[in-house]
C-alpha cells in the first residue's frame, strides 16, 4: 500500500504541470456536455497513462541518444500544437450564423430535444478530431517526456521486480482521478458562466496552447542551429 500511495503521488506531482492536456480538457468541460466531456477526459487518460508507462520505461532516454527523434517531434509538435491553438482562439466564422440560427430555433421543445440529443454524440469525426488533439497534447512535448523519464525513470531504478507493480498502478490511478476529477468539477459549473465568458475562456486556453507550439517551434530552430 505504502508503495501505491508513493506511485499515487508521485503522479499526480506529474500530471498537474503538463499544461496543455489540461487545458484540453478543461476546455472541453466547458464547452461539452457531461458525457462527450467525460469521454474526451477517458481519451486522454489513455494517451497520458500510455506516456507515463513510457516514461517509467525510459523512453526519454532514448530520445535524448537519438537528437535526431527528438528534433522530428518538436518540429512536428509545434506545428500540429499550433494547429490546434489556433482553432480554438480563432474559431471558424462560418460556425457564427447557425450558431445563431440554432439560439433563435432553440425555443421549441422539438428543437431542444434534437440539439441535446446532437450535442450528446460526438460523431466518427467529432472523435476522431478529440483523438488526434489529445495524443498531440499528450506525446508532442519531447520536454515533458524527458522530464516524466527522470522523475518516473528515477523511481523506476530503485524498484524490483515486486514492487513495480503497485508504484506504476498508484500512477496511472492518479491520471484516471485528475483528468476525470477535472473534468466533473469544470461541467459542474460550466453553466454557471454565459456564452461569452465560455468563449472568452474558450480563446485564452487556444492562445496559450499557440504559445506552447511557438516555443517547440524555437526549441526545433535552436536545435538545428
Amino acid at each position: 500500500m505504502g508503495l501505491y500511495i508513493q506511485g499515487l503521488t508521485m503522479g499526480l506531482a506529474y500530471i498537474a504541470p503538463i499544461g496543455m492536456q489540461n487545458l484540453f480538457v478543461i476546455n472541453s468541460a466547458l464547452t461539452r456536455t457531461r458525457r462527450n466531456a467525460l469521454i474526451t477526459a477517458l481519451i486522454v487518460i489513455f494517451f497520458d497513462m500510455a506516456l507515463s508507462l513510457s516514461c517509467f520505461f525510459g523512453i526519454g532516454a532514448l530520445m535524448q541518444s537519438q537528437p535526431w527523434l527528438e528534433n522530428i517531434v518538436l518540429g512536428l509538435g509545434g506545428l500540429v500544437v499550433i494547429r490546434i491553438g489556433l482553432g480554438l482562439a480563432l474559431p471558424s466564422r462560418k460556425d457564427e450564423p447557425s450558431q445563431s440560427a440554432s439560439a433563435n430555433t432553440a425555443a421549441t421543445p422539438a428543437n431542444a430535444t434534437a440539439q441535446q440529443h446532437s450535442a450528446q454524440h460526438l460523431g466518427a469525426q467529432g472523435l476522431l478530431n478529440t483523438i488526434c488533439t489529445a495524443c498531440a497534447v499528450t506525446w508532442f512535448n519531447p520536454q515533458a517526456i524527458i522530464d516524466g523519464t527522470l522523475m518516473l525513470g528515477a523511481f523506476a531504478a530503485t524498484l524490483n521486480a515486486q514492487q513495480t507493480t503497485p508504484f506504476i498502478t498508484g500512477v496511472e490511478t492518479a491520471s484516471v482521478l485528475w483528468f476525470f476529477g477535472v473534468t466533473l468539477i469544470v461541467n459542474a459549473f460550466a453553466h454557471r458562466f454565459s456564452p461569452r465568458i465560455i468563449d472568452v475562456l474558450n480563446r485564452v486556453c487556444g492562445g496559450i496552447i499557440t504559445l506552447y507550439g511557438i516555443k517547440l517551434l524555437v526549441d526545433f530552430a535552436l536545435a538545428m542551429l
